[in-house]
């Protein structure tokens, strides 16, 4: 099989003539437990992926950016100067806003061709967004000079930018979780970070250690997190902070998530606030199951974190549910869904013996549900953005 590197480089070569200076890769995440969380300044516990996009890439000198994509016919283009909210349209706002991130801050890249090839699943909940924008950030960090790929200083300032892209250019508003995990995590690790302050720790994860795997389970069922859902969950965290006068969910202590339930005007804000309040609790309890190998604990707080998704933030469907239960029923210690929902993947910790009874389960009830065939893959904690080609 070809690899996504050489598939770069090859599909670089038909649009746009030659060789590019390098391939930059960035991972995709599956997030463990924390969701809807980052963006209420609370704490996550992602993993980077084996799984990259690949970004062959090469500057230009009068202001032009090309944009090729493998499975993608023709070539998308658009000038730096003219990178704005909601332009350039489809899948190329991604890469062009981290371009125009760079230049808000400060630094110019003149024009670039970009030929990318990947194989995050697209549509998975499995941040193939922010691999794209981590593979341009890491590739401009290096071409431009500014070395921020060398610490994790400066691997924080580019999530950063990647994140204002996403949110200024591509109009998606999400929090910061998905291009912290691709720019800033580490091989053989979780990342607990805490996006009130932007802190992380590496927490080891090893399950296979103990006989288990963590199962990605692929619905098939798409999401767009630009659609209005997301947007719609966020207003109602913010809503709820307006009425509590906090600055954000973050601050609401779970003792006291009683009270504040009750002074919320509305049923749906309280239900909002429960489940950021508790996600976070559940985010520092599975950090101290993991630290000590407690895999009982942290499949209870899967499952925990999954109604709460389903019931108090709404966010689940038919698919993520049927893959949760039919998991669960096949032996899992714990399944989830996982990333912003309303389709996307499930996660659940399975034994390492039990994994191929486990996925034809799924496959099963999936059929008989008449659901699009799911797909798995085994989620390893991999390295972070990186260079993996320059041109001497």
């Amino acid at each position: 099989m070809t690899s996504p590197i050489d598939s770069a480089r090859r599909l670089f070569d038909d649009r746009f003539g030659g060789d590019p200076t390098g391939v930059w890769a960035a991972p995709g995440r599956v997030n463990l437990i924390g969701e809807h969380t980052d963006y209420n300044n609370g704490l996550v516990l992602p993993i980077a992926l084996p799984q990259a996009t690949y970004a062959a890439v090469r500057l230009r000198e009068d202001g032009l950016l090309r944009l090729a994509s493998a499975g993608i016919e023709g070539t998308a283009e658009i000038r730096v100067d003219e990178i704005a909210p909601g332009t350039p349209g489809t899948w190329a706002r991604y890469p062009a806003g981290v371009l125009w991130a760079f230049r808000q801050a400060g630094h110019q890249p003149p024009g670039l061709d970009i030929a990318f090839a990947s194989d995050v699943p697209i549509g998975a909940g499995l941040s193939s967004s922010a691999a794209i924008e981590a593979s341009v950030a890491a590739a401009l960090s290096d071409l431009l000079g500014l070395d921020l790929l060398g610490d994790d200083a400066g691997r924080s300032t580019l999530a950063a930018w990647c994140q204002r892209a996403e949110n200024d250019i591509a109009l998606a508003p999400t929090g910061g979780m998905d291009q912290a995990a691709s720019l800033r995590s580490r091989a053989g690790h979780a990342l607990a970070l805490d996006c009130s302050d932007g802190s992380v720790e590496h927490v080891p994860f090893d399950l296979k250690s103990s006989g288990q795997v963590l199962l990605v389970i692929d619905t098939r069922a798409e999401h767009a997190l630009s659609d209005g859902q997301y947007a719609a969950r966020r207003a109602d965290c913010e809503q709820a902070c307006r009425e509590l006068s906090l600055p954000s969910l973050r601050a609401l202590p779970i003792s006291g998530l009683g009270i504040a339930e009750a002074t919320l005007s509305t049923p749906v804000l309280a239900k909002r606030a429960r489940h950021v309040v508790t996600e976070i609790d559940r985010v520092r309890r599975a950090k101290r199951a993991l630290a000590t190998g407690d895999l009982a604990t942290l499949g209870s707080l899967f499952n925990a974190s999954h109604d709460s998704l389903r019931d108090d933030f709404e966010v689940s469907c038919a698919e993520l549910d049927l893959a949760q239960e039919t998991a669960l029923r096949h032996g899992a210690l714990g399944a989830r869904m996982t990333g912003g929902g309303f389709g996307g993947s499930a996660i659940a910790i399975v034994a390492e013996s039990a994994l191929p009874a486990t996925r034809a389960a799924i496959g099963d009830a999936f059929a008989a549900a008449g659901f699009l065939a799911p797909a798995f893959l085994e989620a390893m904690p991999a390295a972070p953005a990186r260079s993996v080609s320059i041109e001497s």
